[in-house]
């Protein structure tokens, strides 16, 4: 098994909604307000109207469930579901809460990334599984999306 890059994205999002703890955890919901990706064989636009609801646990650790649409250079459109895990020393975890700026070495953020379309040209991605390792700033999540081939 290889990697083989599809494209490194930076997604911009809103401001966190907290929904309060429920049963599973704290729940969070961050929309997704634009963004790009650009790589060999994938390239675009990433279209208002995603978000990532996410579920805080007590140790700090963060599971991940986004949705967002894709625009490609030439205009197909995707849809992109992302599921993931972040977790990391609570005084990092404390600094990304506050918007501060973090090296992604200092925390764990990884991403199972699936594609979908019914155009043509992208069907490839149908049946393309593909994982990154991600990074967040105060207003955007940037990650390296790896085809596993």
């Amino acid at each position: 098994m290889k990697l083989a890059h599809l494209a490194a994205f930076e997604v911009h999002v809103a401001p966190v909604l907290d929904l309060g703890d429920s049963h599973l955890g704290r729940r969070r919901v961050v929309n997704i307000v634009g963004g790009t990706f650009d790589g060999p064989r994938l390239a675009g636009v990433v279209l208002p109207g995603g978000a990532d609801w996410q579920v805080l646990h007590p140790d700090g650790s963060a599971d991940l469930d986004t949705r967002s649409t894709l625009r490609t250079h030439d205009g197909a459109l995707l849809h992109l579901t992302t599921n993931g895990v972040r977790h990391g020393p609570p005084e990092v975890l404390r600094r990304l809460a506050a918007g501060q700026e973090v090296d992604p070495g200092e925390y764990y953020f990884r991403l199972f990334c699936r594609f979908e379309t019914g155009d043509d040209r992208y069907r490839w991605l149908n049946h393309t599984l593909a994982v990154a390792s991600a990074a967040r700033t105060a207003d955007a999540v940037r990650y390296d999306a790896f085809a596993l081939t």
